[in-house]
């Protein structure tokens, strides 16, 4: 169980990463788009798991794969963005989402 004050960070830092990829979308992942879908924060805000969906031409995993390796430039922007809201910026991870598919896998066990 998360304290308020972990989901108030979870959902400004979810905010502030969306803002960073929509802005850097078109150089970073051509014809593709990242929507963060959920943002977990470890206790003591020190790090942070963020689960992406990807949509386009990029495979999902590769496309992680590529915002991980731009891990340190996300956070140093995710830094300047937060600063007057957090004293530390908290480390960032990046996973795929796979809660659709995983959602859609039950339905059509479901039908079945």
């Amino acid at each position: 169980m998360s304290s308020i004050r972990q989901q108030k960070v979870e959902r400004l830092l979810q905010k502030e990463i969306s803002q960073i990829f929509h802005l850097n979308a078109a150089n970073w992942f051509p014809n593709t788009m990242v929507t963060v879908t959920v943002v977990r924060v470890a206790p003591d805000l020190s790090f942070a798991k963020v689960y992406l969906s990807v949509f386009g031409k990029m495979e999902p995993t590769e496309c992680v794969e590529l915002i991980s390796a731009h891990a340190k430039l996300v956070r140093g922007l995710l830094g300047k963005q937060i600063k007057n809201q957090l004293r530390i910026t908290p480390e960032v991870a990046f996973y795929v989402d796979d809660s659709l598919d995983y959602a859609e896998e039950i339905e059509q066990l479901l039908k079945e």
